[in-house]
């Protein structure tokens, strides 16, 4: 039988830190004598070939994860992965790996613990530091193998950082490396090679500044060209010195920013390109090269923030017509650079920054660029722009506010003048590029509609003791570019069915539909009007009729977040319009499908039925029952027509309009005098927990019908009338006999008591409403002994206040 223990998956780490599947096999540890040394071996289960065989190193740092995993990276860059099938089997092969490195089977990372007695250690610890070799040719190998074997401890590590810094060793090491590449000594680049991966390890930022100065930094590029991992060496050098040039869109001055932006670019490129992929050991070890770029660009942008000459010229070039196409994307592209590299500055630096940029009027230098015909330099000015907006949005909706006062002051002066203002907004600009968005997936047209709902988003507005920036806004928005979002939507509509519906143009008025509801869901009376006054609404729903499926569920989306909002404003005017037939005509047309379309429509009219819309539950019974009275699958449009013939009954009878939540006949049995028995009954007519004329009902209780909870009323009205006839005949019979009977008091307390007193008979007649005994009268729960104190009541079957459910209860 297979041992199962030993079962395991190879994994290696590939360029895109992806763990790639090698095979599953068996493993096992054993002396190879081709390696010198106990080595781990795993044959193929499916042939016996050899999947893996490496040699457990000393100094190798094993780890071991999840109790099934086993994870360690080899020379070269090279990171495996043992998965094995059971705990069992990893821990018995993790013991082996401890038992060579001498540590103690409990580690999860066998580097971790540094063996040493704590005398050795203070030792270290006292002794004045590492010792390197001297930097010779024939000791590469050596110098290689102390920088290798002081990395996987922290205090090896820094011992060997303090000793490379106070030697100015590694400059001395860039000499050899230039002796080397003169000799063509391959072995020793490779060695170097090693060494320069391993300072970059350390982590320490007084290498950096070292390695990265501008006598160091190529000839370090260059030691790092020579992997030994690879046949032929890289030429990054070249590419850096040849290929990549440095562009000075606007004459820079100073030359420490000069410096320090070829710097921060060479480091860059260093990081990205470079270096080898980190194991997963040596992703921390990096820490210090990531701070030392990020600082870098925070310092770029203080210092470009303080050129206030270059800061002024780059926006007069931007502007002006003068400048050719290809220096105004250079510029525009530098832009959004520096841009970019403010993202890596602290909140208040950031403020400083945005506002520094407002105050040298980036925003009319942006409308200007997004005006122009070059589709590049249009894109970067949108991520520019997108920068702006999602920083401060209340910045942007700001100059727009006060470009379009400017705009209409113009226009006054204009139209005195007999001359049309050709001026556009920023605002409409960016609706503009949004609807002639010419990429087929509508890439920008996406981001631009995000930054559009960014600005008409109430939540981020501010509202002061002046002025709500909220109301200003919109009102400007609805006045100066809602017809420009909705031209599309109506140059489409004006037809049964859309005149374009090809797929770009469906994506796009999905896009204008999506900011549209956005629209109905936040702002109020603003789209409320609108939507209104111009009939949007139904053009919208010719879309329902779009052969695209998005664009059709996008439009019924539309509609059910107007009908959501549960206004009578929009309710009569989808009911004048009679705006539920596209809706009705789609559905009949999607047919018995089991669909997205068929689940939304019947969701909508469920909503109305639940939520008891009455307009529009009579509008909808009253002109589409017979297209719909057919569909049983679901009981929304059976429960929609109940819905219906309730109200109309309510109508039909106006005492039954208000509900009524309990009935209670309650009898009490005073002290018995002679042989009679007073008799109280008080019928109670409440109006506990009841708002805007509805009872309050328990949830199990909601889905009974009206017509049962009518019902008990309707008989209680009837007996009222029989006992009323039957008390005649009595009191005339009473009259005769000279008997006294009891008294019966009814008391309605609904909002006013009402008393009604009347004689009854001492003897209760079957069919009386006050007689629990009787045989006779419905739900009676049985005779009730003349000598004992009773009470009954009766409820309707609506549940009351806290949990009374019964329609007739009563003790006997």
């Amino acid at each position: 039988m297979t041992d199962t223990r030993r079962r395991v998956k190879v994994y290696t780490l590939n360029e895109d830190r992806q763990w790639d599947d090698r095979g599953t096999g068996h493993v096992s540890s054993g002396y190879v004598e081709r390696l010198k040394g106990m080595s781990l071996l795993v044959r193929a289960e499916s042939d016996g070939s050899l999947l893996l065989e490496s040699k457990i190193n000393p100094n190798t740092a094993y780890q071991k994860q999840q109790d099934t995993l086993i994870v360690w990276s080899e020379a070269e860059n090279y990171d495996l992965a043992l998965s094995f099938q059971e705990k069992a089997g990893c821990d018995e092969i993790w013991e082996k790996i401890c038992q060579v490195q001498g540590k103690d089977p409990s580690v999860d990372i066998t580097q971790d613990l540094v063996d040493e007695s704590e005398e050795e250690r203070f030792d270290d610890m006292s002794s004045p530091g590492l010792e390197l070799p001297s930097c010779e040719l024939s000791r590469l190998e050596e110098i290689a193998e102390l920088v290798a074997s002081s990395l996987p401890s922290p205090l090896r590590r820094e011992k060997l950082a303090l000793a490379l810094e106070n030697e100015g060793y590694i400059k001395k090491l860039l000499e050899l490396f230039h002796v080397c590449e003169d000799l063509e000594n391959i072995e020793g680049l490779h060695h170097l090679y090693e060494i320069i991966k391993g300072i970059f390890l350390l982590n320490r930022t007084a290498l950096f500044e070292v390695m990265f100065s501008e006598e160091c930094i190529m000839d370090v590029i260059g030691c790092l060209e020579y992997d030994p991992a690879l046949s032929q060496p890289r030429k990054h050098r070249e590419f850096l010195t040849k290929t990549a040039k440095f562009k000075e869109v606007i004459p820079i001055s100073d030359p420490e920013l000069k410096q320090k932006i070829h710097q921060t670019y060479r480091v860059q490129y260093i990081q990205d390109m470079v270096l080898p992929t980190p194991s997963v050991f040596e992703e921390n070890m990096l820490s210090t090269l990531h701070s030392f770029i990020f600082f870098n660009k925070v310092e770029i942008v203080g210092m470009l923030q303080e050129d206030e000459k270059f800061l002024t010229d780059l926006f007069a070039q931007l502007t002006d017509e003068a400048t050719d196409e290809e220096k105004r994307q250079e510029l525009v592209n530098f832009l959004k650079e520096f841009c970019a590299f403010s993202q890596t500055l602290q909140p208040q630096n950031r403020d400083a920054f945005f506002k520094t940029l407002s105050n040298m009027g980036i925003l009319p230098a942006l409308e200007v660029i997004l005006g122009m015909d070059d589709t590049q330099v249009r894109s970067a000015a949108t991520d520019i722009f997108s920068y702006l907006v999602e920083y401060n949005p209340s910045m942007v909706r700001e100059f727009v506010m006060q470009e379009a006062q400017q705009n209409d002051d113009v226009s006054k002066k204009l139209t005195e003048q007999k001359i049309t203002n050709k001026d556009i907004l920023l605002i409409n600009l960016i609706i503009e590029h949004m609807i002639c968005d010419t990429d087929p997936e509508l890439g920008g047209a996406v981001q631009l509609m995000g930054l559009l709902r960014t600005l008409v988003d109430p939540e981020n507005m501010l509202a002061t003791a002046n002025k709500t920036e909220k109301t200003e806004f919109l009102g400007f928005f609805y006045k100066h570019c809602m017809h420009v979002l909705t031209a599309p939507l109506l140059a489409n509509t004006t037809e049964d069915k859309p005149s374009k519906d090809d797929f770009q143009t469906a994506q796009l008025l999905a896009l204008v539909l999506e900011l549209l509801t956005f629209c109905v869901e936040h702002h109020t009376y603003h789209i409320k009007n609108y939507i209104i006054n111009k009939d949007i609404l139904r053009r919208v729903l010719v879309l329902m009729a779009s052969k695209h499926a998005f664009l059709a569920l996008c439009a019924l989306r539309f509609k059910r977040k107007i009908i959501g909002l549960k206004d009578e404003f929009y309710n009569r005017y989808i009911m004048k319009s009679f705006l539920f037939e596209p809706v009705v005509k789609a559905f009949l047309n999607n047919g018995s499908r089991y669909n997205l379309m068929n689940s939304a429509i019947i969701e909508m009219f469920e909503f109305i039925r639940v939520e008891d819309i009455k307009s529009l539950t009579a509008h909808v019974v009253e002109n589409y029952w017979k297209a719909l009275e057919d569909v049983d699958y679901v009981q929304t449009f059976k429960g929609l027509k109940l819905r219906f013939e309730q109200q109309r009954e309510r109508q039909d009878n106006p005492k039954l309009d208000r509900p009524i939540s309990g009935i209670y006949i309650q009898l009490d049995n005073a002290k018995e005098k002679k042989q009679n028995t007073d008799m109280t009954v008080r019928l109670i007519f409440y109006e506990d927990d009841m708002e805007d004329g509805e009872a309050v009902v328990s949830p199990s209780d909601k889905t009974k019908n009206d017509d049962d909870i009518m019902d008990p009323i309707s008989k209680f009205m009837e007996r009222k009338k029989l006992k009323e006839s039957e008390e005649k005949e009595v009191l005339l019979k009473t009259n005769l006999s000279g008997r006294q009977s009891p008294s019966f008091k009814l008391s309605l307390s609904s909002g006013t008591k009402t008393t009604l007193s009347s004689q009854s008979p001492a003897t209760n007649l079957p069919g009386s409403p006050g007689s629990p005994g009787s045989p006779g009268s419905p739900g009676s729960p049985g005779s009730i002994p003349k000598s004992t104190s009773q009470t009954a009541a009766i409820t309707t079957k609506r549940s009351v206040h806290r949990g009374t459910k019964n329609m007739l209860h009563g003790t006997g």
